[in-house]
């Protein structure tokens, strides 16, 4: 089994210096996304599996047409949902985000307001991959230390989603306690890629963090975060 987390690649927050709530990825996450399929030039993948925002399904794409794969749309593992900020001045979006930092250490796991709270992100991400992972066969046996419990090889599985929904997975499946900044602790450059494989221990298995923002297949002009 092994499970490949993608970011997306560099995305255009700003148009007219307002806000996009949605964006595409600018030319240079463009470029980043077709050279992803290098990575996997020796590596059949199984399963694709793509958040449904659009940096991430445009980021997939070249996966798609290099391997001929089907690519399966997830919910769960979208990025957390902002407030509708659509055409907002970016200093006001940079602002909010800011003030956020600042809260005190009970309200970090708040929402700015009309946003989706971290603990609702948390839930949601770890929910979608418990469950995604069961329906593979693949169990978590003891919360700690984790152990995990699945009684065949498995696949290969690329995730293509984003720095805040890979984090939380990364920390999920390594028992890693959560923390309302996971973009923070866990730093992936657009475009890179992370990898997670099971290891036997016990009767059991635990996972390990193979790569952590491997950007190996991507020339040093387009190591953007």
């Amino acid at each position: 089994m092994e499970l490949i987390f993608i970011r997306h690649g560099q995305p255009q927050w700003e148009i007219d210096g307002g806000g996009v709530d949605d964006p595409e990825l600018t030319d240079i996450g463009h470029r980043q996304a077709e050279l992803i399929p290098s990575f996997f030039a020796d590596r059949p993948i199984d399963r694709l599996v793509v958040s449904p925002l659009v940096r991430a399904q445009q980021t997939a794409q070249p996966l798609i047409e290099a391997f001929n794969l089907e690519p399966e749309t997830h919910d769960w593992i979208a990025e957390i949902r902002a407030p509708e900020w659509q055409g907002t001045p970016s200093e006001v979006i940079e602002k909010a985000f800011a003030q956020q930092r600042r809260r005190p250490l009970n309200e970090q796991w708040e929402a700015i307001p009309g946003a989706e709270s971290f603990r609702e992100f948390h839930d949601r991400v770890v929910g979608g991959l418990t469950a995604f992972l069961s329906d593979i066969g693949c169990n978590r046996a003891r919360q700690f230390p984790p152990l995990w419990e699945m009684n065949h090889e498995g696949p290969r599985i690329v995730f293509v989603a984003h720095s805040g929904a890979n984090a939380v997975s990364l920390g999920h499946l390594l028992g890693i306690e959560p923390v309302p900044w996971e973009w923070e602790r866990f730093v992936a450059f657009h475009a890179s890629i992370s990898v997670v494989r099971p290891m036997h221990i016990a009767s059991s298995l635990s996972f390990s963090l193979f790569r952590f923002s491997d950007t190996a297949h991507l020339p040093t002009e387009l190591h953007t975060r």
